[in-house]
C-alpha cells in the first residue's frame, strides 16, 4: 500500500526527480518517477510551458490514481526569438544534452559578445491532486542569465553548462547543488508550489 504522501513525477528524468525530492522532503512528500508505475510519456501538444505541464501531470494521475506533479521547463534565448523554448529537451535530439547544447552554440555563433546572448530558464509546475482535479496547483518562475561561449562545469543537466548566471560569472553547472536549488527557476517555482501545498493539502 502506497503512503498518501507519494507524488508521481510525470517525467523519466532522474535529475529532476532528485531535485524535486530534495525540495519536497521537508514537507514529508516522496517523489516516484512515473516509469515506476509503468506510465509512458504523455503527448506534449501544448503551446506553452504551463499547458504541457498540465497535460503531463493529468496523464500521470489518470494512469496511477495518485497525485501527480509535472514540470515543463526549458531555456528561452532572446536572439532566437525564445527558442528552443518548449522544445528545449528535443532541440537537436530528445534527451541528448550534449547534442542540444552543441546545436544551441551553433545557432548563436554569429554573436560573440556574451552580453548579447541573454536568456532565461523557465519552469512551469502543475500538480493535480487527483485525475479530475478542477483546480490544479500551478507555479511559474524564471532564472535570467546568458548563454556562454563554451560549456563549463560538470554538475546539473540540460543547458546548465552553458547558462551563465547574472552577476556571478559561473554557469549553473558550476554551482553546488544546494545553491542551485535555492536560486534556480525550478527552485523558485517549487517554493511557490510548496506554499500552495500548505494552503491546499493533498488529502
Amino acid at each position: 500500500m502506497l503512503d498518501n504522501k507519494v507524488i508521481v513525477l510525470a517525467s523519466s528524468n532522474q535529475g529532476k526527480a532528485r531535485e524535486f525530492g530534495q525540495l519536497l522532503a521537508p514537507l514529508g512528500f516522496t517523489i516516484k518517477l512515473q516509469k515506476e508505475f509503468g506510465v509512458a510519456d504523455a503527448e506534449e501538444n501544448g503551446l506553452s510551458f504551463l499547458e504541457n505541464a498540465l497535460i503531463k501531470a493529468r496523464h500521470a494521475s489518470i494512469q496511477t490514481g495518485l497525485p501527480a506533479l509535472a514540470d515543463d521547463s526549458g531555456i528561452c534565448v532572446d536572439l532566437l526569438k525564445g527558442a528552443p523554448g518548449i522544445h528545449s529537451a528535443r532541440f537537436a535530439e530528445h534527451g541528448n544534452d550534449e547534442a542540444n547544447n552543441a546545436k544551441l552554440l551553433e545557432s548563436l555563433k554569429a554573436w560573440e559578445r556574451i552580453e548579447e546572448r541573454t536568456a532565461r530558464y523557465v519552469c512551469a509546475l502543475a500538480l493535480v491532486r487527483h485525475p479530475d482535479d478542477p483546480l490544479p496547483l500551478t507555479a511559474l518562475a524564471t532564472w535570467d542569465g546568458f548563454i556562454g561561449l563554451k560549456p563549463a562545469g560538470s554538475r546539473g543537466f540540460g543547458y546548465d553548462p552553458l547558462f551563465v548566471l547574472q552577476g556571478r560569472g559561473l554557469t549553473a553547472a558550476q554551482l553546488p547543488e544546494q545553491t542551485k536549488n535555492l536560486i534556480s527557476h525550478r527552485g523558485r517555482a517549487m517554493k511557490k508550489l510548496c506554499v500552495l501545498l500548505q494552503k491546499y493539502p493533498l488529502d
